[in-house]
C-alpha cells in the first residue's frame, strides 16, 4: 500500500523490543542480593537470618564486618547504576529510563531469586539516581551525609535523602517521565523502612557506629 513504511515499523517494534528487555534486565540484575551472595562467598551467615533480618550493607557491617559490607555495598550500587547506565549508551527515551531505574530497584526490594525477601533499597537507589543523572546522585549523597553526621542515625539520612529524590530530580531533569519514577521508588523506601520510621519515634533506633 501506498504510504506504508514498512522499515519504519519495524525499526520502531525493534526499539520497544530493546525497551522491554532492558527493563526486564534491571529487574533481574537487580534481583541478585549483594548481601547473600557475598556472605555466601565468604561462608559468614545469612543476613536475613541474623540481626535486623535485612539483607543490606548496614546489617552486613554489624553482622560482618566492614569488608563484607562494602562489598556488599558496591554490589548494591553497581546493580541500580549499570542497567540505567546501558538504557542511556542505547539512547533511551526518558520514560524507559525511569522504568529501568525503577526496575532494578523493585528487583532489589522483591527479588525473584531469593523468594522476594529484599534489601530496604537505599543503596541501589542511589545506583539508579547516578545512572540518571551524576548530580542527582550527588545531591542524594551528600544530604545523606550530612544527615548522619548531625544526627547519626543511618536511616534517617536514607529517609531524608529519599524524600528530597523527587525534588532534585524535578530540579536537575526537568522531565516528569523521570521525577514519576524517583517519587515511587521514595515512597517504596519509606514503606520499606515502616519498622525503622517506628524505631525513630521511640527512640529505639540504633546510630551509627552504636554497637548491640
Amino acid at each position: 500500500m501506498a504510504g506504508l513504511d514498512l522499515s519504519s515499523v519495524s525499526d520502531s517494534n525493534m526499539a520497544m523490543l530493546i525497551h522491554i528487555l532492558l527493563i526486564l534486565l534491571a529487574y533481574l540484575l537487580g534481583s541478585i542480593s549483594s548481601a547473600i551472595v557475598v556472605c555466601k562467598l565468604m561462608r559468614l551467615p545469612d543476613p536475613r537470618n541474623h540481626g535486623s533480618n535485612n539483607p543490606g550493607a548496614t546489617n552486613v557491617l554489624r553482622l560482618h564486618g566492614r569488608k563484607a559490607a562494602a562489598l556488599t555495598l558496591a554490589g548494591d550500587v553497581l546493580k541500580g547504576f549499570l542497567p540505567v547506565f546501558l538504557a542511556h549508551m542505547v539512547a533511551a527515551p526518558a520514560w524507559v529510563l525511569g522504568l529501568t531505574g525503577l526496575a532494578a530497584f523493585c528487583g532489589h526490594l522483591y527479588p525473584v531469586f531469593f523468594d522476594f525477601r529484599g534489601g530496604k533499597g537505599v543503596a541501589t537507589l542511589i545506583g539508579v539516581l547516578f545512572g540518571l543523572d551524576w548530580l542527582l546522585g550527588l545531591a542524594f549523597i551528600t544530604t545523606w551525609f550530612i544527615m548522619a553526621l548531625l544526627f547519626r542515625y543511618s536511616s534517617l539520612a536514607g529517609l531524608t535523602a529519599a524524600a528530597l529524590s523527587p525534588v532534585f530530580s524535578a530540579v536537575l531533569q526537568r522531565s516528569v517521565m523521570l521525577t514519576i519514577p524517583v517519587a515511587i521508588m521514595a515512597v517504596m523506601l519509606f514503606w520499606r523502612h515502616r519498622s525503622n520510621i517506628r524505631k525513630l519515634l521511640v527512640g529505639e533506633e540504633d546510630k551509627i557506629g552504636q554497637k548491640d
